[in-house]
């Protein structure tokens, strides 16, 4: 979930390095502004976030569960397969390879749905905070924005005075 929000605040900041206000376009004589967000903070603090994380996890649990149970029932046909004779193997082991098959299939259903579930629980959310973060770079004639949480975003320090993460969070919460 918080990839999904990385990436999208990444994007934003990527789209944003082309983008020039309409207002005062960036030249090389006038350097855009920049500012940075906490995307984490951010989407802590989103009104539905609570709800979304709760009922993903839910959904991530209700999967770990399910491949628990099919990993059990592989290690048992495993055992059962490895204690008998080797003429019994044979005629066992396409049988032992199916179910693996079917383990692997599970795990990758399960896998796709859950990240279904993530964009439909998070997509709207990320796309009213990209839509509120693009607002605030357009009003405040903003060049870049990035997120100080992104994994190897190259954000090292900042001065303090250009994140705006409060004021995300401001619009954010006068949007309810």
């Amino acid at each position: 979930m918080t990839r999904a929000l990385v990436a999208c605040l990444t994007l934003v900041a990527a789209v944003s390095l082309g983008a020039q206000t309409p207002t005062r376009p960036a030249t090389a004589s006038s350097p855009g502004k920049i500012a940075f967000v906490s995307s984490r903070t951010i989407m802590q603090s989103t009104p539905g976030y609570a709800a979304a994380d709760s009922a993903l996890n839910r959904d991530i649990q209700a999967g770990r569960d399910e491949i628990a149970r099919l990993q059990a029932q592989m290690d048992s046909a495993v055992r059962a397969f490895d204690q008998q004779s080797p003429a019994a193997k044979q005629a066992k082991q396409r049988e032992l390879q199916q179910l693996q098959e079917r383990y692997t299939q599970r795990g990758n259903e399960l896998n796709d749905r859950i990240q279904q579930r993530q964009q439909e629980l998070f997509g709207p959310i990320n796309a009213r905070i990209r839509a509120v973060i693009d607002g605030i770079r357009a009003e405040g004639n903003y060049a870049m924005i990035f997120d100080a949480d992104a994994s190897g975003g190259g954000l090292i320090s900042a001065d303090p005075t250009l994140d705006i993460t409060a004021k995300v969070l401001a619009r954010l919460s006068q949007a309810q």
